[in-house]
């Protein structure tokens, strides 16, 4: 027989799971960042993200993915770094991977945990639920301010007071009628680090993103090649930028996670830049087996890599260059040409001269054209 299970239990339940963190929202008030969404994507701000178009009437709000929902459960689970994430761009012949990249995928972890909590909700209460992680149409991080958690600062991220910028986030709607948490103001003050540290300037105004121009877009949701205005900027990040949470001053109350699945993989810390070039497909899937890296494919993973070789400044890593330019695929070809270019122009414009000739590829001979 279905008992009430208070707002009070409903957290506490969250914590002996494993989530480091749970506040609870009206899942059903009235919200503006259904109107925020509609402009970044009429903007065009969304780039490549069609997915984003082709579900923002679901995004919206969540009632609108599901009328029944009455409150939200919020969940977050640290992954604070043990070191300064920054400290590795100073290293320009190995890979800067973002800190959420560096061991398993978290989404696993988290939905493994919000099902459990989902079925001891739903066999205490007898109450429908449903659960999301950020692969579903529904705005986590406007839920997270909603709830309490944090607030969404500057840079369009969650700054937690307690956890500063390191909280993975999950959310459990259900129909019951749960206390919802007050909402958390904003605490960043006349702050602008985030938005001066970033490479690319991609925050055209305070609280306003243009993933266009986001290095975590470019090397990972981007398809073609990199845009040239922004293979300098990259600088050594080849999956992912943490530029702009690193820096945030909350994070001086954050912590290192205890969680083991987030420690990061000693290969995935700092790995060498030639040795990434070497990588074939069996390889890369090998190395990345249970990474979020592994979604974004050998080919795009090596266009990155090429272009943090061209920005090492390192005539010595033009041997982890050459055979990139007969790659099998043109992607990794254009960006290892670029790579080329910036390393040792000389032996570019040999190269570029001698291909010229021999070349009768339409494609190919673009690749050298810039």
């Amino acid at each position: 027989m279905s008992q009430p299970l208070d707002a009070r239990a409903v957290k506490a339940l969250a914590r002996e799971i494993g989530f480091d963190a749970a506040r609870i929202a009206r899942a059903d008030a009235p919200w503006a960042a259904g109107r925020r969404l509609s402009d970044f994507v009429e903007a065009g701000r969304h780039g490549e993200m069609g997915w984003m178009e082709d579900t923002l009437a679901r995004r919206s709000h969540p009632t609108a993915m599901w009328p029944d929902a009455k409150s939200a459960v919020v969940v977050g689970l640290n992954y604070g770094p043990d070191r300064d994430p920054l400290e590795i761009l100073d290293r320009r012949d190995e890979a800067a991977i973002s800190v959420y990249a560096q061991n398993r995928d978290y989404h696993d972890l988290i939905k493994k945990r919000l099902k459990r909590l989902a079925r001891a909700f739903h066999q205490k209460t007898g109450e429908a639920v449903k659960v999301f992680v950020d692969t579903a149409p529904l705005m986590e991080k406007p839920l997270a301010q909603t709830s309490g958690l944090g607030w969404q600062g500057k840079h369009t991220n969650l700054v937690s007071r307690e956890w500063g910028s390191w909280l993975f986030l999950g959310v459990m709607l259900t129909a019951a009628e749960l206390e919802p948490d007050p909402p958390e103001t904003d605490h960043c003050g006349s702050c602008r680090k985030c938005l001066d540290v970033c490479p690319t300037d991609a925050f055209p105004a305070p609280y306003q993103l243009d993933a266009r121009r986001c290095i975590s877009y470019l090397t990972i949701e981007l398809k073609g090649p990199i845009p040239a205005q922004f293979r300098a900027p990259m600088g050594n990040r080849i999956y992912g930028c943490d530029d702009c949470l690193a820096v945030c001053p909350w994070n001086k109350f954050a912590a290192a996670t205890q969680e083991t699945a987030f420690h990061p993989r000693e290969a995935l810390t700092g790995p060498k830049l030639a040795e990434l070039a070497e990588l074939d497909d069996t390889a890369f899937r090998a190395l990345f087996t249970a990474s979020p890296v592994k979604r974004i494919g050998r080919d795009r993973f090596l266009r990155n890599v090429m272009i943090a070789l061209g920005n090492s400044a390192d005539p010595a890593l033009v041997s982890a260059v050459l055979p990139r330019l007969d790659d099998d695929s043109a992607l990794v070809r254009g960006a290892a040409v670029w790579a080329l270019s910036k390393l040792d122009p000389a032996r570019f414009e040999a190269e570029r001269a001698r291909r010229a000739e021999r070349e009768r590829d339409a494609e190919v001979r673009a690749e050298w054209e810039g």
